[in-house]
């Protein structure tokens, strides 16, 4: 694996997101001393925050997992998730909510899933289940090191056994092709494999090596932080500081000095000159290549992942406890034709497939007592695709999310009150690369090592971090982007394997 040549004794991480805040950590646990520039005046990035009439607002991802690689993180600097960040286990994962009426809790224990299968779809697709669910784990288990969690200097560092275990089990099939080897029932090849509307590829095309996101969520469970998501980047971001990382926040990167092939200095829009021996950026890809002042070429052109629109409302808390789903993702009866409305043909969908979470039963006090928070995200194209006017038509495509929930929710949204929402054109607004917060989509072309690298030809001493670059998009993939950028600066570091799970 290619290293930075010469001194890395200061690293200037430009950004304080999930990526920023992991390679911080690690580079300050392996001795370097780290300034991390952020333009906001918080850490989180991509995982923003909002404060609206007595709500606290997660504005970014909802759904967490992977905690092992939250740990490894905090290990670098000798610590643990536990001394800085309550993670709650959120039992069921989610609800699977169906347009014909019936519903499917998604157990991550192996038993009580299988027993909930049993009851849906009968014993044929329980058993069918249990074989998929050793799949995924296997996986999993291939994939973690050899593929996700490494540095790729050309896509010869494929060639490996592990690859060719990795196509023995199928992992370069098609997603949904490989999960009907297991099950048949349609309504339960959604729930493993409606995770392909994060990599931006329909499942019936995506690689089956990205159903290790089912396993994420459906084997190894799902958490949520208490105080909210914000909780995790400012979790990272102290220990960080405790660590000795310096910290400048509302300071954006105006320019890179350079010399030669080397950066020598960031420069701030607050008048700071930082100098340093190496810099990581986890700016969005254009803003990277705009500091860098060159474009890689590339034989087929970036094509950006489907975009989304996130609208927050509050509502008076429900009466019934009937149903205490955290997450719940509500399938429209038109699911194949989502993905080629938002993907292909540029329109929001016809029939609204949505996710909605309920963060406030996670934790009570994010919204005012006696009220309930509702976060809904409706996946939506990208600008590059769509031509909707999102600003003229927030209102009322908003009303419309909220009609689709209460309609299938009955027992949510009384009393709603629009409280914050994020649209294409606002991510756009962000510095988001064709109005998407999930970055590129995970097409063969942009997988592993044709995904654009994090080191750049002819610049000696930069590294790139987040989910533009390797391993992707996602939460978990993002903490392990900021450890591959580390170890691009430093060499290879010590680290804890993650835990598998199958039973």
């Amino acid at each position: 694996m290619r290293s930075i040549p010469g001194s890395t004794d200061h690293v200037v991480v430009v950004g304080a997101g999930l990526a920023g805040l992991s390679a911080a950590l690690h580079l300050a646990g392996r001795g370097r001393q780290v300034t991390v520039v952020e333009r906001g005046a918080h850490p989180g990035g991509r995982m923003g925050r909002a404060d609206v009439s007595g709500y606290r607002l997660d504005t970014g991802p909802t759904v967490l997992t992977m905690p092992d690689i939250i740990d490894e993180t905090f290990a670098a600097v000798g610590e643990s998730t536990a001394d800085r960040l309550t993670l709650d286990r959120v039992e069921p994962a989610y609800r699977a909510s169906f347009a014909d009426g019936s519903s499917l809790d998604v157990h991550t224990d192996a038993a009580a899933m299988t027993a909930e299968i049993e009851r849906f779809a009968g014993p044929d697709e329980a058993a069918g289940y249990a074989r998929l669910r050793q799949w995924l784990g296997r996986l999993y288990e291939l994939e973690f090191d050899g593929f996700i969690s490494a540095n790729f200097d050309s896509p010869l560092s494929l060639l490996t056994p592990q690859l060719a275990r990795l196509a023995a089990i199928g992992g370069f099939r098609r997603w949904e092709p490989m999960v009907r080897r297991f099950i048949t029932d349609e309504r339960l090849l959604r729930v493993f494999t409606f995770q392909a509307l994060y990599v931006g590829v329909p499942p019936r095309r995506a690689l089956a090596a990205y159903a290790v996101i089912a396993y994420m969520d459906t084997v190894s469970g799902v958490y949520f932080p208490r105080g909210g998501m914000r909780a995790v980047p400012d979790a990272m971001a102290a220990a960080a500081a405790d660590a000795g990382v310096e910290f400048r926040y509302n300071a954006g990167v105006c320019a890179l000095d350079r010399v030669g092939s080397r950066v020598t200095a960031v420069r701030t829009d607050t008048g700071e000159r930082i100098p340093a021996d190496a810099v990581v950026l986890t700016t969005e890809l254009p803003d990277t290549y705009r500091l860098l002042g060159r474009t890689p070429r590339r034989l087929l052109p970036l094509r950006p992942a489907p975009s989304a629109v996130v609208a927050q409302f509050g509502a008076k808390a429900p009466q019934t406890t009937a149903d205490q789903s955290h997450h719940t993702i509500l399938f429209g009866g038109e699911w194949e034709r989502t993905f080629d409305e938002i993907i292909d043909q540029g329109t929001a969908m016809a029939d609204p497939s949505l996710l909605v979470t309920r963060p406030a039963l996670g934790d009570p006090t994010l919204a005012p007592p006696g009220r309930d928070l509702l976060y809904v995200l409706a996946p939506a194209p990208n600008t590059a695709v769509g031509h909707r006017d999102w600003d003229a038509d927030r209102e009322r495509y908003t009303a419309h999310m909220l009609d689709t929930v209460t309609a299938r929710l009955p027992h949510v949204g009384e009393d709603a009150e629009l409280l914050h929402v994020v649209t294409p054109q606002d991510w756009a607004r962000q510095g988001m690369a064709a109005g998407t917060p999930f970055a590129l989509s995970h097409t063969f072309a942009q997988t592993g090592p044709f995904r654009p690298a994090n080191t750049l030809r002819g610049i000696d001493n930069a590294v790139l971090a987040g989910s533009s670059t390797v391993p992707g998009v996602g939460i978990p993939t993002a903490i392990v982007s900021g450890r591959l950028a580390a170890d691009r600066v430093t060499g290879v570091g010590s680290r804890t394997q993650p835990r598998i799970v199958t039973q």
